[in-house]
């Protein structure tokens, strides 16, 4: 893995505390002169949300009637054994299903009040505000470089010189600087499976998405890497809202605000991670949850 550690992207968002100051998430009180400059004060706090959202393949359903949303700068688990709809939903919030055969939809996606679904939908633009990043590595055959900046060219957000000060920011970012910064025009393919991780990572991030969905994103990895990936989620969540699908239920416990339980077609119960985990409300999610099923 690389040395260098990831820089902390997050800082925008953090406020001094006042004793006469507005208050902030979960009650923590935020600087009102740095509150009043935050760029997301008047935008919705649930950057995404559900309503009704029913999914099919088919005449099959395979998730009914969910209602979720997601607070903005959260990290959000999706917990259930396989087949349970988590993948499948995950992967409806940026449209990525609307090419499979036999897929539909019933009820609404909505990301900051508008549906996703809406007439005239640029659906590059919303993948750029909905990135994914994959079970595996899916490194672009192209240089490690281009990799980074292929989204940022194709939207257009930087050019020339500019590229370079994206490619070494988000390399940074990911902590893979030092590890590939005297070989940006080589292959991708020769990094490890980790260091691939990364640089998709680095790749979604420099859009400037608003939500991130992951896909299981370290399953493939070893130990040390699904660490440090942990790790590098938990600094990004304040600025970017975070979904993420994982049948490791111990990195659901260490990555995530809020956890959704899904089995036999439907989201059986979701809240606080800490609450889901020792608490849950439902027969099925503690036999899950305790590894009595799945």
């Amino acid at each position: 893995m690389p040395a260098d550690r990831p820089t902390d992207p997050v800082g925008k968002h953090a406020a001094g505390a006042n004793a006469a100051a507005p208050q902030g998430v979960q009650g923590v009180q935020l600087d009102p002169v740095l509150d009043a400059l935050d760029p997301d004060r008047d935008r919705p706090a649930h950057v995404i949300e559900t309503r009704r959202l029913t999914l099919h393949f088919g005449s099959k359903p395979i998730l009914s009637s969910i209602d979720m949303a997601f607070e903005r700068g959260s990290v959000t688990a999706l917990i259930g054994p396989t087949g349970s709809g988590k993948s499948t939903f995950l992967r409806t919030l940026n449209r990525m299903n609307d090419k499979v055969r036999g897929f539909r939809t019933d009820g609404d996606v909505v990301l900051e009040g508008r549906s996703i679904w809406a007439p005239g939908t640029d659906l590059l633009e919303l993948r750029r505000r909905v990135g994914m990043l994959f079970q595996r590595p899916n490194p672009f055959p192209m240089s490690i470089r281009d990799n980074v900046v292929a989204g940022v060219r194709a939207h257009r957000i930087a050019r020339g010189k500019q590229l370079d000060v994206v490619a070494e920011q988000r390399l940074r970012e990911v902590g893979l600087w030092d590890a590939v910064k005297d070989r940006l025009g080589d292959s991708p393919f020769r990094l490890s499976g980790g260091q691939q991780q990364l640089l998709c990572l680095a790749r979604a991030l420099a859009v400037g998405p608003d939500v991130l969905l992951l896909d299981e994103p370290t399953s493939s990895l070893d130990p040390i890497s699904t660490e440090y990936v942990e790790a590098l989620l938990r600094q990004l969540a304040p600025a970017l809202t975070l979904i993420v699908v994982t049948h490791n239920l111990a990195q659901a416990r260490r990555v995530s605000r809020t956890t959704m339980f899904f089995y036999d077609g439907r989201l059986v119960e979701h809240g606080p991670t800490d609450a889901l985990f020792e608490h849950p409300s439902d027969p099925q999610t503690e036999r899950y949850v305790t590894g009595r099923i799945g």
